[in-house]
């Protein structure tokens, strides 16, 4: 764990350190007060950071989970590479460097990797436990495991399992980048310099790994001088619009203006908004989208105001199988987050009740758009979504 200095613009969300074999996040509890790197080495670390929301936002959650998985397959690898060889060694203690050659070879090289991916598989299910609706956690540690498995059934040794695992991860977060920055390119298209934005918790850069999805056209605009005026929702119950939107935009030198959810309404009535952007966890494949709770309520009033609601969506964040928003599991957070998180004192009665759902889902016809790195997507839906996956693969 260090504690930095500086903007919070200066560091990456997530990072790998293959010296000491971790995963490196900004833990984004800690701000806009500290901007603080932990290290994140065991699997409980890393669950732990995803759950308590210090790694968040869609993109940068399947990139921790991809460096994550890679970090603990080479404990894995480690540890039962060094158990073959004290075996080895115990049998065949003048002969170590021939009998290890010989060990690698055939059916013992296939009950290496059987016992390998057994405890990769418990790791992984254990990491993707870690949050519900966020559908990057999952798709990243599938598509890790996939190339696991591939590479166990060509019978790769595994060292040439871990190396592979690990162009895959860097390969993600790659991907993850380009991605941000191509719908960025496409919202930018939707709106005009001077225009006013209004965008609901966080999907920026410390959402992903540069750039976010929400607020790409929004740093592409700052860099070509289209001077927007920005209203960040302070979005409860963790405040993420507040402590990390308005953080990274103001850092950024971005005209932002921080705003309670119960003001949304009156800054579109006033005029001042033109478009709204925001990120999304999960698209059904009928274009309900889940977001962070209160998103729903923007949408609605969008629509009140004639004003244009476009979800910013990675393709890897459409999820296909899931029919529609009903379908999609809400996470439920702790009461505590509304009650005590934000106070010295506890702001309501003790043991009042408190419903608490992290996210809600916006339906498809408040929808004006959703914009992938394939290009926007329209009504109705179900079409052109499977239209953009398919461009995808």
């Amino acid at each position: 764990m260090s504690t930095l200095s500086g903007s919070i613009m200066e560091y990456e969300t997530v990072a790998l350190d293959e010296k000491e074999n971790c995963v490196l996040i900004i833990d984004q509890t800690k701000l806009p007060g500290k901007t603080e790197i932990i290290r994140l080495k065991s699997a409980q670390e890393i669950w732990n950071a995803i759950y308590l929301l210090k790694v968040r936002g869609a993109p940068a959650i399947g990139v921790s989970a991809a460096f994550g998985i890679y970090v603990l397959a080479r404990q894995i690898a480690g540890e039962i590479v060094g158990q073959s060889t004290r075996q080895l060694a115990g049998q065949f203690a003048g002969q170590i460097t021939g009998q290890i050659a010989q060990h690698t070879a055939g059916e013992e090289k296939e009950a290496e990797f059987e016992a390998f991916y057994r405890r990769f598989k418990e790791q992984k299910e254990y990491l993707d436990s870690a949050r519900p609706t966020a559908v990057n956690l999952s798709w990243a540690l599938n598509r890790m495991e996939r190339v696991c498995l591939q590479a166990g059934r060509e019978g790769k040794g595994l060292s040439e399992i871990i190396e592979l695992l690990h162009r895959e991860a860097v390969k993600i977060k790659e991907e993850d980048i380009q991605v941000c920055r191509s719908i960025g390119e496409y919202g930018l298209g939707l709106v005009k310099p001077g225009d006013g934005i209004l965008t609901h918790c966080n999907a920026g850069r410390l959402a992903a790994c540069r750039y976010g999805t929400a607020t790409a056209p929004i740093y592409l605009g700052q860099e070509r001088g289209y001077h927007f005026r920005v209203f960040a929702d302070e979005t409860r119950p963790l405040l993420q619009g507040a402590r990390l939107t308005a953080c990274e935009l103001k850092s950024a030198g971005v005209d932002v203006t921080l705003i309670c959810d119960n003001m949304s309404a009156t800054v579109m009535k006033n005029g001042w908004v033109n478009a709204i952007f925001v990120g999304c966890d999960r698209v059904a494949a009928n274009g309900d989208t889940a977001n962070k709770i209160g998103t729903s309520m923007v949408a609605i009033a969008a629509r009140r105001y004639g004003i244009p609601f476009y979800v910013c969506a990675p393709t890897a964040t459409i999820d296909l199988a899931t029919p529609t928003g009903a379908e999609i599991r809400i996470e439920e957070r702790p009461g505590e987050e509304v009650t005590k998180m934000w106070y010295k004192e506890p702001m309501a009665p003790e043991d009042v009740k408190v419903f608490n759902p992290a996210f809600d889902v916006t339906d498809n016809e408040l929808v004006t758009a959703i914009i992938t790195e394939n290009g926007i997507a329209e009504a109705p839906f179900e079409n052109s979504l499977q239209k953009l996956c398919r461009t995808q693969k």
